[in-house]
């Protein structure tokens, strides 16, 4: 089972790599399932009806999230309504959508989505440690290929998640800091990592935003309108291959596009 992992969406330029660069990255691969990052989709800062309803119809599968999901604040009432857009599972219960969803390939195979937050230099939510646990058990009783998106700002945190995991699900990828990372691996237990599947979206920036904004913040630490820049459109994620029956990866492949004007 090859199932494609993309890095946090950007603004529109994210979702232009997605509708461009998406098709061609899904062929070569023999991709199964497309789960994608969304918590910066609109605008650079949070999800919007719309378009959660454009990155369907552009065949994402499975959409996840983090801290920033709420930033549009309509998210709140409209997240319930999509079984396959989740939030970190380690908010609180009565915050509102999922924190995993089980979704089948058109094979007829399940898959297990979990989505978390870490709790380093981030807010103090629920352990995500015990929360992964708790989504795990539920989702075993239908299928051993479990996909975790770890949201998090620490490198420790989510290495230390990939090694607790290791051997009950298939993948722990990281998300959040837009910077993709070389240490993508396959751990003893059969877990595939990486602790930053990277950004889809502008490179002439600072982590998606215009560079020029963010050096000027930096030198001044006055607050500042953040745009999110243009050039040098990129998809970036990893592509997983996974035993359907076992649910260990067999591989884990860095993947970075670009867009060519």
């Amino acid at each position: 089972m090859k199932i494609l992992f993309i890095g946090d969406i950007v603004g529109k330029p994210g979702r232009r790599a997605v509708r461009e660069l998406l098709p061609s990255v899904v062929n070569t691969h023999a991709v199964d399932l497309v789960i994608a990052n969304c918590e910066n989709a609109a605008a650079g800062f949070g999800i919007t009806r719309e378009i959660v309803e454009e990155l369907y119809a552009l065949h994402i599968d499975v959409l996840t999230s983090g801290n920033h999901v709420w930033d549009k604040k309509e998210a709140v009432e409209f997240i319930g309504d999509y079984e396959t857009l989740i939030r970190p599972a380690n908010y609180p219960d009565l915050a509102p959508g999922m924190g995993s969803v089980l979704m089948p390939t058109a094979a007829g195979d399940f898959v297990g989505v979990i989505n978390l937050a870490g709790r380093i230099f981030m807010q103090p939510l629920d352990c995500p440690f015990v929360a992964a646990k708790e989504q795990i058990a539920r989702l075993k009783a239908r299928t051993n290929v479990i996909i975790v998106d770890m949201h998090a700002e620490a490198t420790s945190e989510k290495k230390a998640l990939g090694w607790y995991l290791d051997g009950e699900v298939s993948a722990v990828l990281g998300t959040h800091t837009h910077v993709q990372t070389a240490d993508n691996e396959i751990l003893p237990g059969g877990t595939a990592y990486i602790s930053d599947a990277g950004m889809t979206g502008p490179f002439d920036s600072v982590i998606g935003i215009q560079k020029e904004t963010i050096i000027k913040k930096f030198l001044n630490q006055l607050p500042a309108k953040f745009d999110v820049a243009k050039g040098d459109i990129r998809l970036q994620g990893v592509v997983l291959d996974i035993d359907g029956q076992s649910g260990r990866a067999r591989a884990i492949e860095r993947i970075s596009v670009s867009l060519h004007p």
